[in-house]
């Protein structure tokens, strides 16, 4: 790595808050990893969602029970059901992440809907979220955004 790229990479780092994740990277809290925070480009006041991988390594069940962002007026944790033949969003009460289990924030599955985004989304953009874990506490991410049509990240 050149030190020019040393530089401007500390210099990123600084203007992250403390315990923020880089988009795409993992962050542990507890016995929480979170790995791959990602969502969609969308337009200012649309809706957008916010995907990731938790995992417990631990012993012990935990729950992510709400998120918030300053890029949202509104953010709920969602999933998705089948009434008769057509898929609908629903919000649920929490997230639970059981011991030695992984749990995919997914389109199509569980995930955090940003709900009135307050700026336009631009692919290659990064939108900060605080997740609160009912054992892990609260745990700032960074959400790298993908192309409006993603399906998955692409790092």
């Amino acid at each position: 790595m050149s030190h020019l790229t040393r530089r401007a990479l500390g210099a990123l780092m600084l203007t992250l808050p403390a315990g923020a994740v880089l988009a795409h990277g993992e962050i542990t809290k507890g016995d929480i990893a979170i790995t791959n925070p990602w969502t969609r480009a969308a337009g200012a006041n649309a809706n957008g969602a916010g995907f990731m991988t938790l995992k417990n390594n631990g012993s012990t069940g935990d729950r992510l029970i709400s998120a918030t962002s300053a890029g949202a007026r509104v953010v709920e944790l969602h999933t998705h059901i089948r009434e008769g033949d057509v898929m609908r969003m629903r919000p649920v009460a929490d997230i639970p992440i059981p011991p030695g289990q992984t749990v995919q924030l997914r389109p199509g599955g569980l995930h955090i809907m940003l709900i009135g985004l307050t700026e336009p989304l631009r692919q290659g953009a990064t939108l900060p979220l605080t997740l609160r874990f009912e054992r892990a506490g609260e745990v700032q991410v960074t959400l790298g955004v993908e192309s409006a049509g993603a399906r998955g990240h692409t790092h």
